[in-house]
């Protein structure tokens, strides 16, 4: 069981994913998981998914109907194993200890 569930909402973002997706996978924090949720894009997000999820094992790619932001994160919530959920958009991307410090501020505030 991984420690954090990434779920990265995507629709139409293929502009602005690869830029995302690296963010992510090459976290200094490395027990996560992250599962992409497409949420019926129409543009070349899917491959793109597909492609990440080729090189990395902790991308797992959830595909469906457009059903909105709202849908997409609770499913995102549903297939999570992690101890820890967060939230990345596809159209941004996170510094590269973005993971491990969230995870240390949830430790010591646990540990309080």
């Amino acid at each position: 069981m991984p420690k954090v569930s990434v779920i990265v909402p995507v629709y139409n973002t293929e502009k602005y994913l690869p830029q995302c997706l690296d963010s992510i996978i090459n976290q200094t924090f490395t027990d996560f998981e992250c599962i992409c949720i497409n949420d019926g894009s129409t543009d070349n997000s899917l491959s793109i998914l597909e492609e990440y999820a080729k090189k990395d094992s902790r991308i797992r790619i959830i595909s469906q109907k457009n059903a909105g932001l709202s849908n997409v994160k609770n499913v995102g919530i549903k297939n999570a194993t992690g101890i820890h959920i967060t939230f990345i958009d596809s159209d941004d991307f996170v510094s590269l200890d973005y993971i491990e410090k969230l995870f240390k501020c949830i430790d010591e505030i646990i540990t309080m």
